[in-house]
């Protein structure tokens, strides 16, 4: 596996049982390798707050990860600025118990997973990842409607639910 493009390892040895606050900045150079592997237009600003500390079951990381990016319309390819405000709570676990954990019900107070190789997390890739789920995966811009409707694309509201039926409603007020 190769190092990420936004590392920020935090050795498991100097994390106790007290909460620890780690900040968290992008460099230029980790932006653009970002928006490239994230297919975005730029990344312009990316920072991470973290309260890390032990705990029984694991190494927890809560705080709030910030950006701005750039992304580009699904529809017309327009730059799209947008902004990324995440509330972060993670548990990070080794490699080994997240490959044992099964697939299990979640209770409000769970905490998202993140695996480790036993020495250090990660927490620039956490906050990458946090960043990339937030965006939306298919952003429109205030031209894509008409882009879409002069391509004969009709949204939803034009395609009445029983339009591929609609034929039929004939045939069944004839028997």
């Amino acid at each position: 596996m190769s190092t990420p493009e936004f590392s920020r390892l935090e050795r498991i040895d100097t994390i106790g049982e007290g909460e620890r606050s780690i900040a968290i900045t992008a460099s230029e150079a980790e932006r653009a390798a970002l928006a490239a592997r994230f297919g975005l237009v730029s990344v312009d600003r990316l920072e991470a707050t973290f309260r890390v500390k032990r705990d029984a079951a694991g190494i927890v990381a809560r705080g709030a990860v910030s950006a701005a990016v750039v992304q580009a319309c699904s529809v017309t390819d327009e730059p799209l600025p947008q902004s990324v405000s995440e509330d972060v709570a993670l548990r990070f676990v080794t490699e080994q118990e997240a490959a044992a954990e099964e697939e299990i019900e979640l209770d409000l107070d769970a905490l998202d997973t993140m695996p480790y190789d036993g020495a250090a997390i990660d927490l620039g890739e956490a906050a990458a990842e946090t960043m990339a789920l937030a965006l939306d995966p298919f952003p429109r811009g205030p031209n894509a409607a008409a882009a879409l409707r002069a391509a004969g694309v009709i949204s939803e509201e034009e395609a009445k639910p029983a339009g591929a039926l609609a034929g039929l409603k004939g045939l069944f007020g004839k028997v």
